[in-house]
């Protein structure tokens, strides 16, 4: 288990460093980031994402599922003396949010997720006329997909594509190496929820949404932070090879609408 997995204070302050530099940056293409404006982040955790664009005067909101995740968040906010309105929720509960952001925010949610399609078909609910959503999230099928970064043995969390493995090959090894039922339970759920970049996009065009922008990352923007690794695009080649583009993704931008 790498130390940002235990020290969340580290983890939202690297999370908040990323969405700075590279998040905010790149959705500012698509539209621009302005004081006032309401910006809604789904599965927030500690709210690290949220951080700069409450420094810039918007009006941010963070739902998650996680009390402790939802705890840390505001106590986090409050340390800084940031405004930010957190709450433990699944988001499709809260009716009295729907049609009120300029901009959703999904990072390295939709991966976790059951039924994507239902999740995406109600997501645009959630906007403002005009309103974006980014979605970002690792291929599944790329080195470290399956999050097995969150082990505590530290050759499993350093091991590239055993979570390809078979399920019960998987589950096997996990119990070898001394994962405890709660991981192992975890990093079979998402085997079982894996999103491959092909997936992902023909759920959108089913759901009739519109892809504004995609950038896939050979060099997820967010290991600057984590291993000090220049953020790095996908050629374009291999970025029209479907499936196999998936190996070498280890982050997928989306802007929606």
């Amino acid at each position: 288990m790498q130390k940002r997995q235990k020290n969340r204070k580290l983890y939202f302050e690297e999370l908040s460093i990323t969405s700075k530099k590279y998040y905010i940056p790149y959705i500012s293409k698509f539209k621009g980031i302005e004081e006032g404006m309401n910006i809604l982040e789904i599965g927030c955790g500690d709210g690290g994402n949220l951080l700069p664009f409450a420094e810039l005067g918007c009006n941010t909101t963070g739902v998650d599922i996680s009390a402790g995740r939802i705890k840390d968040a505001i106590l986090f906010f409050e340390e800084r003396q940031i405004k930010g309105n957190f709450i433990t929720s699944d988001i499709f509960n809260l009716k009295s949010l729907e049609y009120n952001f300029d901009l959703i925010i999904c990072h390295d949610v939709i991966e976790h997720i059951e039924d994507k399609a239902t999740f995406l078909s109600n997501l645009p609910k959630y906007t403002k006329p005009g309103g974006l959503i980014f979605m970002s999230f690792p291929a599944w099928q790329m080195p470290f997909g399956g999050h097995q970064q969150i082990c505590k043995s530290k050759t499993i969390s350093h091991a590239p594509f055993i979570h390809l493995l078979p399920a019960f090959m998987y589950k096997s090894i996990l119990k070898m190496s001394g994962e405890n039922e709660d991981c192992i339970k975890e990093l079979l759920s998402i085997k079982e929820t894996r999103t491959p970049i092909e997936l992902f996009e023909r759920l959108v065009r089913k759901n009739r949404i519109t892809v504004v922008d995609r950038q896939l990352f050979f060099i997820n923007p967010h290991y600057e932070i984590k291993f000090g690794l220049t953020p790095r695009k996908l050629s374009a080649i291999i970025t029209g090879i479907p499936y196999l583009r998936n190996l070498f993704t280890t982050s997928c931008f989306y802007i929606l609408k």
